[in-house]
């Protein structure tokens, strides 16, 4: 079996569609039906069952998806480590990143790795910080890009400290947060950003909020922060210069000092060696201070 049918077989079990596999893999329906079943009819089992749900594998059927997802995946390494070799950056830089620092500063960084490195590919996840660690230990991304103290035995490299604010059209003051009844604005984060601002809440004001409005993304939050709609914590990473109609008042810890978070970037020693991701990391370096 041929690795093309290897892929066909990841392919397949990712999308559990034909249509939407024949998509992925640029064949028809009847073509890719056809390759199914040579391919089911060299293991002498049948690999997938159809109905009008979609596709669902058989037991055998995992076991071979299993070993197929395997063969990939170690091809797919091989090639990293000989396009190492070469002087030119080659291959795929897989990224997984925190949302907010994916929304904000790096897709300029993104768009100068891709004009300096035309051969390179991205592939690119964000979520949460601890859905970063989890991409990092299944080994399914090079690098991550994590927000807050993540514990992380590997290379974990700085990259920036930003400041946490209240946003707001209105309030000035921190003392003018009870003097409005407009909501707290909120977003879904993880739980240790969550945690410092539910501290910072309690410890400055005694009590809950008055009212809240809770968001899945930051930049909803944002928007709705900068239309009027409430106030919000948020950091200084999403905050830009031009946006001169609102106050950002800086959050203090319990030592009167400017409340601050870290951003990282993590990964195996193994990966860091890859060409594609040095290219990456020195470009950070060179344009880091002026995003």
């Amino acid at each position: 079996m041929q690795f093309s049918e290897f892929q066909l077989l990841v392919v397949l079990a990712s999308e559990m569609n034909m249509r939407k596999a024949s998509e992925r893999l640029f064949v028809s329906q009847p073509a890719l039906s056809q390759r199914l079943q040579s391919i089911e009819k060299i293991w002498g089992t049948k690999i997938f069952i159809r109905s009008q749900k979609g596709l669902t594998p058989t037991p055998a059927g995992e076991k071979i998806i299993d070993f197929a997802k395997e063969v990939v995946e170690k091809e797919e390494k091989i090639k990293e480590q000989i396009q190492a070799l070469n002087q030119e950056v080659h291959g795929t830089l897989k990224i997984a990143c925190a949302s907010i620092i994916g929304q904000n500063w790096l897709p300029k960084i993104l768009k100068k790795y891709v004009t300096t490195y035309p051969q390179a590919k991205i592939s690119l996840i964000t979520g949460w910080s601890s859905e970063i660690l989890k991409n990092l230990y299944d080994d399914t991304v090079h690098i991550g890009i994590i927000r807050g103290k993540p514990e992380w035995k590997g290379v974990k490299k700085h990259l920036l400290t930003d400041t946490m604010y209240l946003v707001d059209t209105e309030i000035q003051k921190i003392e003018q947060v009870w003097e409005t009844d407009r909501p707290f604005i909120q977003f879904k984060s993880d739980s240790t950003y969550y945690q410092e601002i539910q501290e910072w809440w309690h410890r400055t004001f005694q009590s809950i909020p008055k009212r809240t409005i809770v968001v899945d993304q930051i930049e909803t939050c944002k928007q709705m922060t900068l239309n009027g709609i409430g106030y919000a914590i948020l950091p200084s990473v999403t905050l830009s210069e031009e946006e001169t109609n609102i106050y950002k008042i800086p959050l203090l810890d319990e030592h009167n000092e400017p409340m601050k978070r870290d951003t990282w970037l993590v990964g195996y020693e193994s990966a860091f060696e890859l060409k594609q991701v040095r290219a990456f990391v020195e470009l950070m370096k060179e344009n880091i201070s002026s995003i």
